[in-house]
């Protein structure tokens, strides 16, 4: 007999089979739900308040340009959030940006954007500046596009700079302090800006040439008109009847001179 834990093989004993897949199958099981967990312990992001949109109040002119729009603030969306830092995302591929984006980086640059990211990050401000309720008379929206000092400036990655097209483009607010994102909106609608009309689609249909051909005509004779007047009036005047006259002479007037019989010289008084 062969003493306890001395394996030895004997003739036509099977090789001792090993495991097919390394590892334990509950460490298998465990992968997953730490993945599920891994969100979870980064913070979940919350969807706050309405979505970004156009300001309708007050009508403002311009409200759209070829380069900015103007947006309202998000006023009474982030008071939860007193430590937060509240950014605007604005990009051209909304389903490209990811929320652990830094601000201030390559990957966010205004300066980049489009040709080398989809997004960039600007307007960046603390809760107080989006005061709830809104004082009377306070500006509530924000103007998009509004700076071009900092357009090529790389030291100023979050440059509100001018929009480079004509978009679409969808903005959201999202709310970040040190642990990373905590609060975000939905995104916008897609925003369109205007574009300058080429000189070539101008409309030069039949009735506007014929409006003008009338106009020209009129003016033609009016001109051929007064034209013929001045020079009637020019050979007029080199006549020798114009400009003369007949002045007659001043007929001759006699005063006759008389006394009148009540008033006489009177010796001066004397003192």
């Amino acid at each position: 007999m062969w003493a306890d834990g001395d394996h030895r093989r004997v003739p036509g004993d099977k090789e001792p089979q090993q495991h097919s897949r390394p590892g334990h199958r509950g460490a298998r099981t465990m992968l997953p739900l730490l993945l599920l967990l891994l969100p979870a312990a980064r913070g979940t992001v919350v969807t706050v308040g309405p979505e970004p949109a156009l300001t309708k109040d007050p009508q403002l002119e311009g409200v759209t340009t070829a380069s900015t729009f103007v947006l309202d603030q998000p006023r009474c969306v982030f008071q939860n959030y007193s430590d937060a830092v509240i950014w605007l995302v604005v990009t051209n591929d909304k389903d490209a940006f990811y929320n652990n984006a830094t601000p201030g980086t390559p990957e966010t640059a205004f300066q980049n954007f489009p040709d080398k990211v989809s997004a960039y990050m600007t307007l960046n401000v603390t809760l107080p500046s989006y005061p709830c309720p809104r004082p009377a008379g306070d500006i509530t929206v924000l103007r998009v596009g509004s700076e071009t000092s900092c357009a090529k400036d790389m030291s100023r990655p979050t440059c509100n700079g001018p929009l480079p097209g004509p978009g679409p483009y969808w903005v959201k607010f999202l709310a970040l302090n040190d642990s990373g994102p905590v609060a975000e909106t939905s995104w916008s609608m897609p925003i369109m800006l205007r574009t300058a009309q080429p000189a070539s689609n101008i409309s030069t249909g039949s009735g506007y040439r014929d409006g003008m051909i009338a106009i020209t005509t009129i003016l033609s004779i009016l001109f051929a008109i007064l034209l013929a007047a001045l020079l009637a009036m020019l050979v007029f005047c080199g006549s020798e009847s114009c400009g003369s006259s007949t002045f007659s002479k001043a007929e001759s007037v006699s005063v006759r001179r008389y006394n009148t019989h009540h008033v006489y010289d009177q010796p001066c008084a004397r003192l």
